[in-house]
């Protein structure tokens, strides 16, 4: 039987309004927090009173109980947090439901891909995007959580951008939802609206939670380690490069689709005096690579 067969059998399911109600009070949040903290668990009763310091233990056993199961569980030595209950402090901490931060644009590393214009970085309504300051190109807007801006310099946000942007769209690359771990569906799509700026994309969308993200075609390469071995032969570390700096991976410019069905999509990456030139298929797994030099 696999775990989530067994932990189905363990307890029933909580309707989605009951579990946001149980958790929608102070004392629980805290108690949540004092577990998220704990140095060593499972923590003591004792233990845990005393971190949440409420005075009355009637009261505090009480709302306990009423986290117990669902969000904490309760062994012979003390008290654990469960997954949910993680996973509640995780978007408390986020700022996902508390915060509305309010941020100046400021500049970034790197030059446009299109005009060679200067960067700026801007945030609104939880989503941080980079554009050209003199033509407007889009060079990435995706999702960022408010916490993600906390006791950060403008520079450690830019990197903290970065990296989120290659870890959520290799991950639905490969076919996994960042959001909830559940089944994407890739789909290339040519053409309409798009707030990237290209005519071919990556669309993500996840079979369970409907979480969707959409990318050029070229960022999922972010995470291939013959694109990496590539640069690595020109003595450049691709991790030391943010993605917007990387036409490949926000124009569609070096993008081209050799057939439709099934799909076979060619990336060519230059650098220096040299071409590597990935195909894709529809599923955005490389089907061949050939490396030349770029006058060939």
């Amino acid at each position: 039987m696999s775990r989530a067969s067994e932990e189905a059998g363990d307890a029933a399911d909580v309707e989605p309004a009951e579990a946001f109600g149980v958790v929608a009070n102070e004392t629980r949040l805290d108690i949540l927090e004092a577990l998220w903290r704990a140095p060593d668990s499972p923590v003591a009763f004792s233990e845990l009173h005393d971190a949440v310091e409420m005075r009355d233990s009637a009261q505090f056993n009480y709302h306990l109980q009423q986290l117990t199961d669902q969000f904490v569980a309760k062994t012979d030595e003390g008290y654990d947090l469960r997954h949910a209950g993680a996973q509640v402090v995780r978007a408390v901490r986020a700022g996902t439901f508390t915060r509305q931060p309010d941020v100046e644009p400021f500049a970034v590393e790197g030059a446009c891909t299109r005009c060679g214009g200067g960067l700026e970085a801007a945030y609104d309504d939880e989503q941080f995007r980079i554009e050209c300051v003199d033509c407007g190109k889009s060079h990435g807007e995706y999702e960022f959580p408010p916490g993600g801006l906390v006791d950060r310099t403008d520079e450690e946000v830019a990197t903290a951008f970065d990296e989120r942007v290659r870890h959520l769209h290799c991950l639905a690359a490969d076919g996994v939802c960042p959001s909830c771990a559940g089944r994407i569906h890739t789909e290339i799509v040519r053409g309409g609206d798009c707030c990237l700026d290209v005519s071919l994309r990556a669309e993500h969308v996840c079979e369970r939670c409907r979480n969707e993200l959409c990318s050029p075609v070229g960022l999922v390469l972010l995470d291939e380690s013959v694109v990496s071995a590539f640069y690595e032969d020109h003595g450049i570390d691709l991790s030391d490069r943010p993605y917007w700096t990387l036409p490949w991976c926000v124009d569609d410019e070096y993008t081209t689709v050799r057939s439709t069905d099934p799909w076979r999509i060619a990336v060519t990456i230059p650098l220096a005096d040299e071409c590597f030139e990935v195909v894709l298929d529809g599923n955005l797994t490389i089907h061949d690579t050939e490396r030349r030099r770029c006058a060939d």
